[in-house]
């Protein structure tokens, strides 16, 4: 049994960062503090295309009194808050050179058995709400092991929930064991996990429909630059994305991955999901905000984006 969407998303971000970015204006330096990290990143874009969202997350220690009411403060977001008892993760950019300088970096603490019994409990249920759901992975492996992805996708998925999983490596192997809606993954992760021997499309064809027969409904990878490739209802299509001069190539999938979930927790088909994902993507490397575009904008390069079928994938 299918759990019908009405227009929100559960989004698992189990370690979300405290992100303190130092921009140059003009002659002044700026300095921007936000939540970060990838499910935040793609909770902001589907927001922004119109979808409510349920963040299922988890922070503490004294980074965490800084990122808690900025997370809660989110546009559009209910937030369901573990708090722990250790230090969530952070790092600090520097961006006045105009190319982004990590000066430090830490990921957070691993999440003690009590933190991740009570976050997989309230994820499921959430999941299980919402009917739609995201499946971000940590910053660093350290904060939480892939079992929990397998776990989780396999018990949403049992249950009626649609799963689409951006992950890559062990946590992607283990969220296929179970299956899932969608895999949205980048050809660069494709060629690091040795599913693909580089980036031609032959290789990525291949890989695309390795995934579809371990057990992904649809599988979306993005080529940096180039169009997307996309495997959908047993075919598979080029994605050509529209022209535009990017500011930040960071966030990009991200929101590819929002623009996914927005489209099917509104009532999109996969391949209006799928369009919709590749301009949201687009848009968001002319902004140097992650995972933020403006709705309208998005619509019209919704129209502009292309999908054309190449291969059969059986």
């Amino acid at each position: 049994m299918r759990i019908m969407s009405d227009g929100r998303v559960m989004v698992f971000a189990p370690a979300p960062q405290l992100t303190v970015t130092i921009e140059q204006h003009h002659d002044e330096p700026e300095l921007h503090v936000h939540p970060g990290g990838q499910g935040i990143w793609q909770t902001r874009m589907i927001t922004s295309l119109g979808a409510k969202v349920t963040l299922c997350t988890a922070a503490g220690g004294e980074v965490g009194r800084v990122l808690v009411p900025l997370m809660a403060d989110l546009p559009g977001v209910t937030l369901r808050l573990v708090n722990r008892e250790h230090g969530s993760g952070w790092y600090v950019h520097d961006r006045r050179s105009g190319t982004r300088e990590e000066i430090a970096e830490r990921p957070g603490t691993p999440l003690s058995r009590h933190e991740l019994d009570e976050l997989y409990n309230l994820t499921l249920a959430e999941g299980l709400t919402a009917g739609i759901a995201i499946l971000s992975g940590p910053a660093h492996p350290s904060v939480i092991k892939p079992e929990v992805y397998g776990r989780l996708s396999a018990d949403l998925k049992a249950n009626g929930c649609r799963v689409i999983a951006d992950l890559c490596g062990r946590y992607l192997a283990a969220v296929m064991e179970a299956g899932c809606t969608v895999v949205k993954i980048s050809h660069e992760e494709l060629i690091k996990d040795g599913a693909a021997a580089d980036g031609s499309t032959r290789e990525l064809m291949n890989a695309l429909v390795k995934l579809n027969t371990d057990g992904a409904d649809a599988v979306l990878v993005s080529r940096a630059g180039e169009g997307a490739l996309a495997l959908i209802d047993d075919e598979i299509y080029t994605v050509t994305l529209p022209k535009l001069t990017a500011a930040e190539h960071r966030g990009a999938g991200d929101s590819m991955t929002a623009g996914v979930a927005a489209t099917l927790a509104n009532g999109g088909s996969m391949t209006d999901a799928v369009r919709t994902g590749a301009a949201a993507g687009a848009l968001n490397v002319t902004r140097h905000g992650l995972g933020t575009g403006h709705v309208d904008a998005v619509r019209v390069l919704t129209e502009r984006v292309r999908l054309t079928p190449i291969k059969k994938a059986s």
